[in-house]
């Protein structure tokens, strides 16, 4: 019979993080092998995590970033969850048609809704129309959820992303994973740990600080493998990217304003991207930008304009997307990629005051890019934590209050991704407990091909 297969991904994970912090993950470098595993463009989560469960490339799968411009709807869609927007076929669909019996299990993986999965958990808040976000998982079957919030507690939310962001989250996600794993035994289990993207972010990958949280995330991860090992199952350690210093910002979508390419409409006395009246606008992502034009006769001049912007890189055209395995139908007209340091933020209003109310709160889905500055709190607010207490507050007695706690300090952030790594040691790895898989290097769209191995 098969052995039971469990796959960790600890995102931000890099063979520069292992050593006297990480004795459980070398432990299983010990015992099976460390390989290099090259990343795929851009080095994002989504994008990863998609490249990897379907073994094709952005251009195939159509995940292009953690979010893109839909034409159709003339809308920026953020950190959408239907799997169906992955195309192509994932490693548990084949899995399934070639190993009788096969089970899997997805556990806080992106793209997790509506998986054609046997057992999944995953991340729902709930928004009722008074204005509160309540933490609320999904889950499949429907009550699933509820077996493991009986027994763990309910879900960290404020834990899993925000100023409060902490291994509480990932803690509580591994805990679900071991349960789950008594439950059902799936042939395949996926478990997201994010811990490590959090202060990498914050303070840096030079940050002295970080190795807390290294020597955090390898307790959590060693009790996984440790549950696994001992219950007759393999494990698999992949991670997504590595993350470098941030030294400087780019202003993408206020360059583009001040050329008058960029659109914004009033509302309530602040601005809001008007993206389908824009001729250009960026849908940024930490070191990656896609580019959307109204015309396409505009496509050398925006291109000549950002690509002599400070902290450009390059400007990936049609051609250049597709050398790069990124050339979609929700790609950019234009790709753009930051300096070593840089990232781009999606800011697109000229004055602070104009700013719309989300900007200044944890809101991942209304916000028209990624804001890694949701990480921090207002350092200009007194009292930081007894304001939060307040409107937290106010918001379990029912009354509707804004967070807006979060500040527009770009400058805050000391870690990004997104290009690729700048050096195998930098970049992510792949930690495997079989010696026979052994290899000193894989891609990461090879990693649906080294699972399905494990099952045939």
């Amino acid at each position: 019979m098969v052995r039971p297969l469990r796959v960790i991904n600890i995102v931000g994970l890099t063979p520069a993080l292992l050593g006297e912090h990480t004795p459980q993950l070398l432990r299983l470098v010990d015992e099976g092998f460390l390989a290099q595993l090259e990343g795929v463009f851009p080095a994002l989560t989504c994008t990863a995590q998609a490249s990897m469960l379907t073994g094709t490339y952005p251009e195939r799968h159509g995940i292009v970033a953690n979010g893109w411009y839909s034409r159709e709807h003339a809308e920026v869609l953020f950190w959408k969850q239907a799997n169906q927007l992955v195309a192509g076929e994932k490693v548990w669909e084949r899995a399934r048609a070639i190993v009788p019996g096969f089970s899997c299990a997805q556990l806080f993986w992106w793209f997790n809704m509506y998986a054609s999965v046997d057992y999944s958990v995953t991340l729902r808040p709930i928004y009722p129309a008074d204005g509160r976000k309540i933490p609320a998982l999904y889950s499949n079957p429907p009550d699933l959820y509820k077996s493991y919030q009986s027994r763990l507690g309910a879900f960290p939310m404020f834990n899993f992303w925000g100023p409060q962001a902490d291994i509480r989250s990932s803690q509580w996600i591994a805990d679900c994973a071991r349960l789950e794993f008594d439950d059902h035994r799936p042939g395949l289990q996926l478990v997201y740990l994010p811990h490590l993207d959090y202060n990498l972010q914050r303070l840096g990958p030079d940050d002295p600080a970080i190795w807390q949280d290294v020597a955090q995330i390898d307790r959590v991860a060693g009790e996984l493998i440790d549950q696994a090992t001992q219950g007759g199952a393999d494990v698999l350690v992949v991670s997504e990217y590595g993350i470098e210093p941030a030294s400087g910002v780019v202003n993408i979508n206020q360059h583009l304003r001040r050329h008058g390419l960029l659109q914004v409409r009033e509302t309530l006395g602040w601005e809001l991207l008007d993206a389908g009246a824009s001729r250009a606008f960026a849908v940024a992502d930490h070191q990656v930008a896609h580019v959307y034009l109204r015309e396409q006769h505009d496509i050398s001049r925006v291109a000549d304009l950002l690509g002599a912007l400070p902290g450009v890189a390059q400007v990936l055209n049609t051609r250049d997307q597709s050398k790069w395995r990124i050339a979609h139908q929700r790609s950019g007209d234009l790709v753009v990629v930051a300096e070593p340091g840089y990232w781009f933020t999606y800011y697109y209003w000229l004055e602070e005051e104009r700013a719309p109310d989300f900007a200044r709160t944890v809101d991942i889905h209304r916000k028209p890019g990624y804001d890694p500055v949701e990480l921090f709190i207002d350092p200009d607010i007194r009292l930081p934590k007894v304001r939060l207490a307040l409107k937290l507050l106010r918001k379990q007695l029912g009354f509707r209050t804004l967070m807006d706690v979060i500040p527009l300090k770009p400058q805050l952030v000391k870690g990004t991704h997104g290009r690729p790594a700048a050096s195998p040691q930098l970049g992510p790895l792949l930690i495997g407990s079989r010696r026979d898989l052994a290899r000193d290097r894989y891609l990461m769209v090879e990693v649906k091909d080294l699972i399905l191995r494990h099952f045939v």
